[in-house]
């Protein structure tokens, strides 16, 4: 959060000026500590056009932020200061975004604000996750620990995701592709075809004569097909980002055969991970389960960890609260959860979990490859070949009548 401040210094000396916290407490705190004295604060509100809210400035990627969480544990492990730590973290990042962040975090650092208090402030980098596990480590003076648990838990999140892009990018060079051929035979070949009827003064068979009023109809009308498409896509993507559409998005997601499998492993294994990590630093399980329905992407599961955060609050253990929700949890995740209550190792019992689900995603995104491969070549060869059979008719046709 950004604040407008006006103060008095002990000269006396009417300052004004702005400053970033993660509220208004800590904003007072954090400039009474350079002794200047608050006489009004008032949150900041800015104006953005519609240009800003649509920048194509890259954020802070899991990798970069695990890297980043790695290489300061290290250096807090070997006892470097902190302050000292980040600065030289910052001088070696390469990236714009990061190094400014980072460097923000050192001066608040400098100025006596608590490490987490100090990720607090920029939220849309560090998430009250990352707060939360730093805030642990401090109590427990083991905050090395906590940014090596934050790395790990980053590492397996950017591992997953990379391994999901991965399998999208063949369909979709595929699809490129097809595109192109189709392309290719709109502006190039057609016309020279229907040149070459009109010259022989062939008659061209039913189904010729289709595919080129086809062809004749994406090469006129193409700016209107992409119009359409175009405000169908921004419509879809208006509607599914208010509440209405993520809750409905969130349940249809789930339900897309194979995808809505990988999908609830995918949410399982990043519950399970999310749950291990805060439990391992000594979050209470209370505060744990909130913190994950924040970390959540999904409606339909943040709405059900949610529920499950009320039963136990409410007494309920764990397992018995997740019980209530069969169709998102697996009966193999309820089992082990079950055992590591009864153990009093859930932490580690879930991590179990997270091991299970990180070979079944790469299991079944290699399936998953493996099938689509065929499949995608089985449909792009007919498409082509009916697009070659309606243009080589044509020609042995004209041919034919020379």
């Amino acid at each position: 959060m950004n604040f407008n401040y006006k103060a008095r210094t002990k000269e006396g000396k009417v300052e004004m000026g702005s400053i970033d916290a993660f509220s208004r407490e800590a904003a007072i705190d954090l400039l009474q500590k350079y002794n200047i004295f608050v006489t009004s604060l008032e949150e900041k509100t800015e104006k953005t056009s519609f240009f800003q809210k649509i920048s194509f400035q890259r954020k802070v990627s899991k990798k970069e932020l695990a890297v980043f969480f790695r290489q300061l544990s290290i250096m807090l492990e070997s006892q470097v200061p902190i302050v000292q730590s980040l600065s030289s973290l910052a001088a070696e990042t390469k990236k714009t975004v990061l190094r400014n962040t980072i460097l923000e975090v050192s001066e608040l650092v400098e100025g006596g604000v608590s490490l987490s208090e100090a990720f607090a402030v920029r939220s849309e980098v560090f998430s009250n996750f990352y707060v939360n596990l730093i805030r642990s480590g401090e109590a427990s003076g083991k905050i090395a620990s906590a940014l090596y648990s934050i790395s790990l838990h980053l590492e397996r999140e950017n591992d997953v995701a990379s391994q999901v892009k991965q399998a999208i990018i063949y369909p979709v060079f595929l699809i490129g592709m097809l595109f192109f051929v189709i392309g290719i035979v709109v502006t190039q070949i057609v016309p020279k075809v229907e040149g070459l009827i009109i010259e022989t003064g062939n008659t061209p068979t039913l189904f010729t004569s289709a595919m080129l009023k086809f062809y004749n109809f994406l090469g006129k009308y193409w700016w209107f097909l992409f119009l359409v498409l175009f405000f169908l896509v921004v419509s879809i993507t208006i509607y599914f980002r208010t509440k209405e559409g993520q809750r409905e998005y969130g349940e249809i997601s789930l339900k897309v055969p194979f995808l809505g499998g990988l999908l609830k492993k995918v949410f399982l294994m990043r519950f399970a991970s999310n749950v291990s990590t805060l439990l391992i630093a000594g979050v209470s399980i209370n505060k744990v389960l909130k913190i994950t329905e924040d970390t959540v992407d999904n409606v339909a599961y943040k709405r059900i960890i949610s529920d499950v955060e009320e039963h136990v609050s409410g007494g309920e253990k764990l397992s018995v609260a997740m019980t209530r929700h069969p169709k998102y949890f697996t009966p193999f995740v309820l089992q082990i959860i079950r055992v590591g209550e009864s153990t009093g190792k859930l932490d580690k019992t879930l991590m179990d979990i997270v091991s299970f689900y990180e070979k079944e995603i790469k299991r079944s995104i290699d399936l998953f490859s493996r099938l689509l491969e065929p499949i995608m070549i089985i449909i792009l060869g007919a498409i082509v070949a009916v697009i070659a059979a309606s243009v080589l008719s044509s020609i042995y046709g004209a041919i034919g009548t020379v």
